[in-house]
């Protein structure tokens, strides 16, 4: 008897038209025993098949690029509320002509901050420029949550060096989409933030956290525990902005009442150039212009 070794089998692409034409022909699909299991929604959704929701989530962007050959990244974090400079000149403008204090207050702020969006930006700028001047196994991708502000800046300066460049975007009630600059087959959705982070880290040879959030601050310090335990391999961290992460977190407080050791200050660096993030993580690999 011969095997079924072929994963796009023809009998598993009809049962999944199948479905499709049912559920848009105005069927409800309600649970179905004589159903193929892959092809039940319903039963996909049910609480008992959560374990498999998550192997299909660790399986699709995995598989994907391995078979695109990015086995190296670098991950930025960062908020989704920054927007570019010329964004912030146009709602200046906008708020200008409307005469409104509040509006005018809120648009010189997204000016202040454009200068992280044109920031990271020039950083994953950087990072593809020097990527696409090495052999596929050695080049370095820019990674980001796959959203819009900081996000949107990195996947923006990667595809100006035209390289290309991965988003992991998770599914929220607001804020969060696709950005138009991530590689459209390298732009993932997913529904848990534990897989989503799992996948930042699989690949991560540096991370960059720019000024975010509660999301940045949840991403960031998972990373630092996973380095300080020794979980995952000792990779760059860098923190954009000494101003901002200065005033928020107060480091050595921590050393002083004895929660963290004054070695673990040497797990990230901060710094206010793009350059010197980037060159911060050629030195740890001793990589070369």
């Amino acid at each position: 008897m011969q095997a079924n070794t072929q994963l796009n089998e023809r009998r598993m692409a009809d049962a999944w038209a199948e479905l499709h034409n049912q559920m848009h022909n105005g069927n409800p699909l309600q649970p179905d025993s004589n159903r193929l299991a892959f092809a039940d929604p319903e039963f996909l959704f049910r609480r008992e098949t959560r374990g498999i929701r998550f192997q299909l989530e660790m399986l699709k962007p995995d598989l994907e690029q391995a078979e695109q050959g990015i086995e190296h990244t670098v991950v930025v974090y960062g908020s989704a509320r920054f927007v570019s400079h010329e964004e912030a000149q146009r709602q200046q403008a906008q708020a200008q002509a409307s005469g409104d204090a509040a509006a005018l207050q809120k648009a010189e702020r997204a000016l202040r901050n454009a200068e992280r969006y044109e920031q990271a930006r020039t950083f994953a700028r950087l990072v593809a420029e020097h990527s696409k001047r090495q052999v596929p196994q050695d080049r370095i991708y820019i990674c980001t949550g796959g959203g819009p502000g900081i996000m949107e800046a990195a996947n923006r300066g990667a595809h100006d060096a035209g390289e290309p460049t991965i988003g992991l975007n998770i599914v929220l009630p607001h804020e969060q989409h696709g950005n138009r600059f991530i590689t459209p087959h390298l732009n993932f959705k997913f529904h848990y933030f534990a897989l989503r982070k799992m996948h930042f880290m699989m690949r991560a040879k540096a991370l960059v956290a720019f000024p975010g959030g509660f999301g940045t601050l949840d991403e960031l310090f998972e990373v630092l525990t996973l380095v300080q335990t020794r979980k995952t391999k000792p990779v760059p961290i860098v923190l954009f902005g000494s101003d901002f992460w200065r005033r928020l977190l107060n480091f050595e407080l921590l050393v002083e009442e004895g929660t963290i050791s004054a070695d673990d200050l040497q797990l990230f660096h901060i710094t206010d150039s793009p350059q010197e993030a980037w060159d911060i993580i050629r030195r740890f690999y001793t990589i070369a212009d």
